[in-house]
């Protein structure tokens, strides 16, 4: 309908030029078919510009394939184990320790013109040799500057002669659930040193726990409907505006495919824990509190009359340490830190895991059957 609209348009002014010639005998041009074609073409090329398309072209080159060689120690079994299975022989049998070398693959992207690069730690924190390939080509060798197991979050660097492209945490715009998601990264490494792959979806879901993964906690995370397959790991989540508000990093899956339940570290997080690398080369997890907990049994449970086993007994407390200061006592039960229910000692321990020395803390604790709100600026413990 567009076309045949402009192509009317054209044919009318094609008209009056027409008429105005016989009037005018001087000299005119008139507008050919293939220039009205033109300006058809442009107008449609123009419509097919929006906010994704716009924030993929401005973040593209920064997005990078991260290619690693780790070593790893494997056991491997006697291989008589099998057929001398009987007790009297285990003796015998010797378990041999062996080195080798595994190929991993993962995205990040260039967060400095000098070429910091942000992956997650399971892409490249047991590294041996990093390498990088770039947008335009090429692969550069990097290194480790750190990574932090908890968040999941790496930090390597590259050198390169000229300054890199590079992205923006997101400053000021939570994420909106609803709001467009946009994924960039290198899937299954098929895309090497050339534009990375993007897939759309919504933000689906934001603090969203997953719990614990091996070292790694994914507390408090977006959840989004965009394809996140293996060898995304790494790469940014944006919102239409083209600025990060995630890392991508894990996704939720039964066949090892995306089935729309990916999962990205928010930018909150994730520009704190990178800064701490890149200034430090660690995060500085010493937090002290001065609380000694119990769990929460049955028994416990019913001797003090409380109605489920959720949170976390307080069953000492160090004098002069943070939380006497804070005004804890022993018996509190924790149910609560900064606003997130406390389901068990698991679950406190993992949300502490998101704070560091300094950092002032809400709590909420159950004290003689009734909801105590208490602050507590976590200590540093000495080395």
């Amino acid at each position: 309908m567009r076309l045949f609209v402009y192509l009317i348009v054209a044919l009318c002014v094609a008209c009056s030029n027409s008429a105005r010639s016989q009037e005018q005998p001087e000299a005119h041009v008139t507008p050919s078919v293939e220039t009205a074609s033109a300006s058809v073409s442009d107008s449609v090329t123009t419509g097919r510009q929006n906010a994704i398309t716009r924030a993929v072209r401005a973040s593209a080159p920064a997005i990078v394939s991260v290619n690693v060689i780790e070593v790893q120690r494997v056991v491997v079994r006697d291989p008589w184990a099998g057929f001398l299975s009987d007790p009297i022989f285990r003796p015998f049998l010797v378990d041999q320790e062996r080195i080798r070398q595994v190929q991993n693959l993962g995205s990040g992207f260039v967060i400095s013109p000098d070429g910091f690069i942000v992956t997650n730690a399971h892409v490249a924190g047991n590294a041996s040799r990093i390498t990088v390939s770039l947008y335009d080509g090429r692969t550069l060798e990097a290194r480790l500057i750190g990574s932090d197991e908890i968040s999941d979050l790496a930090l390597v660097k590259v050198d390169s002669e000229e300054s890199l492209p590079f992205l923006s945490f997101s400053a000021g715009h939570a994420p909106i659930v609803g709001e467009w998601a946009i994924a960039l990264g290198n899937p299954f490494g098929l895309f090497e040193a050339t534009e990375p792959s993007v897939t759309v979806g919504v933000v689906s879901a934001v603090n969203r726990d997953l719990g614990r993964e091996g070292n790694h906690f994914y507390y408090n995370m977006i959840q989004t409907d965009a394809s996140i397959n293996r060898g995304n790991s790494g790469g940014p989540l944006l919102n239409a505006l083209g600025e990060v508000i995630g890392v991508n990093t894990a996704i939720y899956s039964e066949g090892g495919g995306s089935v729309g339940l990916g999962f990205a570290v928010p930018t909150a997080k994730a520009r704190r824990i990178v800064g701490m690398l890149q200034s430090d080369g660690e995060v500085d997890r010493q937090y002290y509190s001065g609380i000694g907990f119990a769990r929460i049994t049955q028994q416990i449970a019913s001797d003090r009359q409380l109605e489920h086993t959720g949170g976390v007994l307080i069953a000492g407390i160090e004098p002069g340490s943070p939380a006497e200061e804070a005004g804890f006592r022993v018996e509190d039960i924790v149910i609560e830190v900064e606003g997130e229910h406390v389901s068990d000692f698991e679950d406190y321990r993992a949300r502490i895991f998101d704070f560091l020395p300094g950092d002032v803390l809400r709590y909420q604790v159950l004290r003689d059957g009734n909801r105590v709100d208490l602050t507590m600026r976590m200590g540093r413990q000495q080395r």
